[in-house]
């Protein structure tokens, strides 16, 4: 409904090339440059400023980005409600999420939703929850979904599903036949953690601590910076093992490629939680809410 070109000043502001925004708004570069030109003359001042091969924003086009990225809420606002009056949802969705649930949870739902509401336009916004938060409180996106609570007054938090955190290895682990394995044997086996600073590594210092383990107890093999990294290296390794998300090594267990131990003692879960603007109710991020919490207790 927002002026398209208002829509490619956006995009050029938050890309800082004109060529990247013509790619993603699937339109040519020269179009891209003919609608920056038009809003231009229409307001009489510079949006960006050349910087060799690099474009950045005036101190006008600040101002004008400012004001853009209001009229976008404000236009997604209009649509959702305009959609309550009608049984045939359309407009925009755009959602962000942090990395397990980018990966590994939204995808499959994403896919759903659009099979039932072909109308909606959906994107996604991948970052981790911090940028989530911040995305979500400068209009940038509708519905943020994160793992864990981090609990800033200006966010309104809802739970979405419970996620647990498990104990991997490969098949040809020499503790792969055992049902269950003690603490002990936890801490004199090779471990494979996600990097400082990660959610993930955070959930599971938290559950050793529980059970009277610390992280500088473990043997630290390695630290890798995704799921996908730690997935691969346990399919090559037979000494390590690794705590991971659930949902991140489904496929993998099902087809028998790696195998899931129990620790005695030990349980790690964390929140998955959707994230709103206080006050922000109805449309369609509530409606695809909904729709997910549905999917998932119906798995």
């Amino acid at each position: 409904m927002i002026d398209f070109r208002l829509k490619v000043f956006d995009t050029v502001a938050r890309r800082l090339s004109f060529t990247k925004a013509a790619e993603e708004l699937c339109i040519t570069q020269p179009a891209v440059t003919r609608h920056i030109r038009e809003l231009e003359r229409q307001m009489n001042l510079r949006l960006f400023e050349r910087q060799g091969n690099r474009v950045a924003l005036s101190e006008g086009g600040r101002i004008v980005l400012k004001h853009t990225e209001a009229i976008h809420a404000i236009s997604r606002q209009l649509e959702d409600e305009l959609n309550m009056l009608s049984e045939v949802h359309r407009g925009s969705l755009s959602i962000g999420a942090s990395t397990t649930i980018a990966q590994y949870v939204l995808p499959p739902l994403l896919a759903m939703f659009h099979r039932l509401h072909g109308e909606v336009r959906l994107s996604m916004l991948n970052a981790n929850t911090e940028q989530i938060e911040e995305a979500l409180l400068q209009g940038k996106i509708t519905l943020g979904l994160i793992e864990g609570e981090s609990k800033r007054r200006d966010i309104n938090y809802t739970p979405f599903a419970r996620d647990e955190i498990i104990l991997i290895c490969n098949p040809a682990h020499p503790l792969a036949r055992k049902e269950e394995i003690r603490l002990d044997d936890l801490a004199a086996t090779p471990l494979l953690l996600r990097e400082p600073g990660s959610g993930t590594l955070e959930v599971i210092a938290s559950g050793l601590k529980l059970a009277g383990l610390r992280l500088s107890d473990m043997k630290v093999e390695m630290h890798l910076g995704s799921s996908e990294s730690i997935k691969s290296y346990l399919m090559n390794s037979q000494e390590c093992m690794a705590f991971i998300s659930r949902d991140a090594v489904k496929r993998e267990i099902e087809e028998g490629r790696l195998k899931t131990l129990r620790v005695r003692k030990l349980s790690m879960h964390r929140q998955f939680y959707f994230i709103t603007l206080h006050g922000q109710s109805g449309g369609l991020g509530d409606l695809f809410m909904r729709f997910s919490v549905q999917q998932r207790a119906g798995r």
